[in-house]
């Protein structure tokens, strides 16, 4: 189901509204008529009133579009590529391909949507100048100006999501040399920015009665969410980096006799056993001789498979997909987006095979780091399809770290 619409683009970056946008805007039409209508400005036709209000409306989704300009802008200066700029419920978000290489061009793009509001807020100050605040254009130019300016404070409040968030954590970036440490600072600070919101919201309404108040609320449990899930990829992108291969590889894997006939191998191994593994390794003499592909038996003719042997199948371990014991889960998460077997090799530092290991390996391996419970079931689910689930899509995490490598 379609819940983005494209309503054009600018410097070939798509702008797209999201279904929750029209909420959000029927909503501040109606609060903006309502002063309009209020302040007389609309004469004796209401109509006016909605149509002003419905006009500030829009032109305040414009200056958050062209905050989320600024960001993408200077993003794009840096060689990252803008996807899209989305507009919905909360205000805008630029998507980008990945993060700045540096703290210092991190600050530049977090601080350019403020800047750019800023500059929004000094042009509509001015234009206040050309009418009074008593007529439409002085209300409407005044109005905007408020609201940018309270656009480019509130998106400087130190904590992620926000703007602010981003500079803190470019800040702790450079003064500690860990891009980690300040997305930690952030988060937490982000957090507590959330839970302040949501308590000091709650609180207006039961002091006040002013049901607008659980607005301020909403904000903060947005706030509180979001921080809370850039906390949770903080450790994700950390575990990929710190564990290694041997942390989750499988060990159920059998070595089994080069010398048997594909039929041997067949009746004794993939008939008879009821729980076989699935990756076999043929060796002989001392030696492995390679990884055994069931593709492979599968497409001989049965009446070869008594004179044709598993050393003559067995491809070499130097032919195949592997990585050392040693190899950091970031890389072995590329290597295996980059082949068709669901499962690669990890070999120890004399060259053995020490395991095997898949997404699901690689999904329970990272559940146990950061202490999350994921049942048994659906780690034989994602071991039987392939695929990550998707609240750990590991390979779009993997690519982000890489990139910002």
């Amino acid at each position: 189901m379609r819940t983005n619409w494209r309503i054009g683009s600018l410097f070939d970056i798509p702008f797209y509204i999201d279904f929750s946008w029209f909420l959000i805007l029927a909503f501040v039409t109606f609060i903006n008529a309502g002063d309009v209508n209020a302040s007389g400005l609309s004469g004796s036709s209401p109509l006016l009133g909605w149509f002003a209000g419905l006009i500030l409306a829009l032109l305040l989704f414009a200056s958050v579009l062209l905050h989320e300009l600024g960001h993408s802008l200077v993003a794009r200066s840096q060689g990252i590529s803008v996807n899209s700029i989305t507009l919905f419920l909360f205000g805008g978000i630029a998507s980008i391909d990945r993060e700045s290489k540096t703290p210092g061009e991190a600050f530049l793009v977090a601080i350019a949507g403020p800047v750019v509001s800023l500059i929004l807020f000094a042009l509509f100050l001015s234009l206040t100048r050309l009418g009074s605040e008593s007529s439409l254009l002085g209300f409407v130019a005044a109005d905007l100006a408020r609201i940018n300016l309270v656009l480019a404070l509130f998106n400087l409040i130190p904590g992620l999501p926000l703007d602010g968030g981003q500079v803190l954590k470019a800040v702790v970036w450079k003064c500690t040399g860990d891009r980690f440490s300040g997305m930690r600072w952030a988060s937490a600070s982000g957090k507590l920015m959330g839970f302040l919101g949501i308590s000091v919201g709650l609180l207006l309404v039961l002091l006040t009665g002013e049901i607008s108040a659980v607005w301020i609320a909403f904000i903060g449990w947005f706030v509180l969410r979001n921080a809370s899930a850039y906390d949770r990829l903080t450790g994700l992108q950390e575990s990929l980096l710190n564990l290694v291969a041997a942390d989750a590889m499988d060990r159920e894997f059998r070595v089994v006799n080069a010398n048997l006939t594909l039929r041997d191998f067949a009746q004794e191994y993939i008939l008879a056993e009821i729980t076989s593994p699935s990756t076999y390794y043929a060796a002989s003499e001392g030696r492995y001789r390679g990884l055994i592909r069931m593709r492979d038996l599968h497409s001989i003719e049965r009446s070869e498979w008594e004179s044709k042997t598993l050393a003559n199948i067995a491809h070499p371990l130097t032919e195949i997909p592997s990585v050392q014991e040693k190899t950091s889960l970031l890389e072995v998460i590329n290597c295996l987006e980059q082949i068709e077997d669901r499962r690669i090799t990890v070999l120890s530092p004399s060259g053995a095979v020490a395991g095997v290991i898949d997404r699901g390996d690689l999904v329970k391996a990272i559940a146990v780091r950061q202490n999350l419970s994921i049942p048994d079931a659906e780690i034989k689910r994602i071991k039987a399809e392939g695929t990550y689930p998707a609240y750990m899509q590991l390979a779009a995490i993997a690519k982000s770290v890489i990139s910002n490598q």
